[in-house]
């Protein structure tokens, strides 16, 4: 079963990080980054441990053949005070492989959901929408997913996979101890990085950006929330898009 083999590789966990630019597309967007916004966006992680949570990440560069995929994910257990929150990854180039997504309960060994996902027509950041697909996040329950790639579906250890974690913070436990804003602007992503909450501030900055994405200023918003994480590669990619969106 695919699932056994996803699982396996839940026990290989890397940080991703490597950079995909150019030195000259790098020293660019070193510059863009520069033009510091007047309120720094500051992403606070969880106090209580967590084990590692992303699964790949690591961006080998354009010369690669095989597409790369990249859960936006922090290496820990990333919070959200959504029931149905939206589920973020980069996808390196276009593919034609199937793609399948896999929801796990961490106490089970069964996934609660497994199923294709539309294959993206273009490179670059995707979404997983857990209400449309009918999936509900329990309160203070852990839960793996995964993306993968196949191929070759008769071999799923060849998968290319990538992956995190997430937790639901029932939202009246949420309210006595931070404050979270189920709104979705740029205040709103501020918000909601500062008090912990990963998966609510970066499924609202990427769904800004699906809006207008030749927005400069939410580009430059989304590559700092991925650098708190140490997502430089997917970072240098949101940076250069502001590049060639000038032209």
């Amino acid at each position: 079963m695919r699932y056994v083999s996803i699982l396996g590789l839940s026990l290989l966990l890397t940080v991703a990080g490597a950079h995909v630019l150019d030195a000259t597309d790098k020293a660019t967007a070193a510059n863009a980054v520069q033009q510091d916004d007047p309120e720094p966006l500051i992403y606070t992680p969880p106090k209580k441990p967590t084990p590692r949570a992303r699964v790949g990440g690591a961006l080998r560069g354009t010369e690669s053949n095989e597409p790369e995929l990249i859960a936006l994910v922090p290496d820990h257990v990333g919070l959200t005070a959504k029931r149905t929150p939206t589920l973020n990854w980069y996808l390196s180039k276009p593919t034609t492989y199937p793609l399948r997504f896999t929801l796990n309960d961490t106490q089970k060994v069964v996934p609660l959901y497994e199923g294709s996902l539309p294959v993206p027509t273009a490179a670059g950041v995707q979404s997983i929408d857990l209400k449309s697909l009918g999936l509900t996040l329990e309160p203070n329950v852990q839960y793996r997913w995964f993306v993968s790639a196949s191929p070759n579906p008769e071999s799923p250890s060849r998968d290319i996979v990538a992956g995190g974690m997430i937790e639901r913070c029932d939202l009246n436990e949420c309210l006595t101890v931070t404050s979270v804003n189920l709104t979705c602007d740029r205040e709103t992503v501020r918000i909601n990085a500062l008090t912990g909450f990963w998966y609510d501030a970066m499924g609202c900055v990427c769904s800004l950006i699906e809006k207008d994405p030749k927005d400069p200023s939410l580009r430059k918003l989304r590559a700092a929330l991925l650098r708190q994480v140490g997502l430089n590669g997917v970072a240098d990619w949101d940076l250069k898009a502001i590049q060639s969106n000038a032209k």
